[in-house]
């Protein structure tokens, strides 16, 4: 696992308690950065299945690229931040088990399959790379 990943997720650990766990995820979501069509295409091949956040994903200049066009999926916008910041800009192994680690097993299936999904296609173009 790459280094910052660990660090952001050993931070998310210091929160035990829900409400200040999803606080701090809310914090996170401010920090995403709604790129443009220009910079993340809104094509069918760059669409997360399954997300109901209308999320879109593209690799530009070795970085995995979000936009999540759909202003209430703050845990899509976290999720996007966390693989942004903890990729480090360069493919690499992502835990199996990262969508549970981050938000809890306490999401909605609906929820769970999108960001699940965004992390799918994180691995996949790590692998075509």
């Amino acid at each position: 696992m790459p280094p910052k990943l660990q660090e952001i997720l050993d931070d998310l650990a210091m929160f035990p308690d829900r409400a200040d766990r999803i606080e701090a995820l809310i914090g996170l979501s401010k920090e995403y950065a709604h790129p443009s069509a220009d910079e993340v295409p809104r094509t069918e091949t760059a669409r997360v299945p399954g997300c109901e956040s209308e999320v879109f994903m593209v690799v530009r200049d070795g970085r995995f690229r979000f936009a999540v066009d759909n202003p209430q999926g703050v845990s899509a916008m976290a999720l996007a931040v966390i693989l942004d910041q903890g990729l480090e800009s360069r493919p690499a192994n992502v835990p199996d088990d990262l969508v549970y680690e981050v938000f809890g097993k306490e999401l909605s299936m609906g929820k769970s399959l999108g960001l699940t999904n965004m992390v799918r296609m994180v691995r996949e173009a790590a692998k075509a790379s």
